[in-house]
């Protein structure tokens, strides 16, 4: 399965950086969200990714959304990852793969690293842009255009 454009976010559930509950659809018909899956905590280029998103962050709450950011790692090495770089956005374990196989996430180079995609949901829900690409410069940029272009 992958989502394609004008698809619903999943109604999925996962655990936040402090363990609680997360409902990934929650913000369907109340705000624009963008959901971006990266490799692992701490490592060059997600940090460079994540902090991309932080550093932009206030731009997107201008536009009205949220961002939400998803891996494998767990709950306790997000909240680890949040505290040393100041991440202000959701951070999303997805240690079983469910997310990234709703999403239909590939992996990258054969398989060996988990794929780096960004998907920006309009406030119904709908898929409106989606970006797979390993290299983590261009995700934040073009994310908020993109949120740009809906409002």
């Amino acid at each position: 399965m992958s989502l394609e454009i004008g698809d619903t976010i999943p109604a999925l559930q996962l655990k936040d950086k402090d363990g609680n509950d997360f409902q990934l659809d929650q913000f369907k018909n109340i705000k624009p969200v963008v959901i971006y899956f990266y490799p692992k905590n701490f490592t060059p280029g997600c940090t460079k990714e994540a902090c991309g998103f932080r550093d932009k962050y206030q731009d997107f709450k201008d536009l009205g959304a949220e961002v939400i950011a998803i891996s494998s790692d767990s709950e306790a090495s997000h909240s680890k990852f949040v505290e040393k770089y100041s991440l202000p956005f959701i951070f999303l374990s997805d240690e079983h793969k469910q997310a990234r196989k709703a999403f239909g996430v590939k992996s990258a180079l054969l398989g060996l690293i988990p794929g780096r995609e960004t998907f920006v949901f309009d406030k119904e829900g709908k898929l409106q842009f989606r970006y797979n690409n390993l290299n983590a410069s261009q995700h934040t940029s073009l994310a908020l255009k993109h949120l740009k272009e809906l409002s």
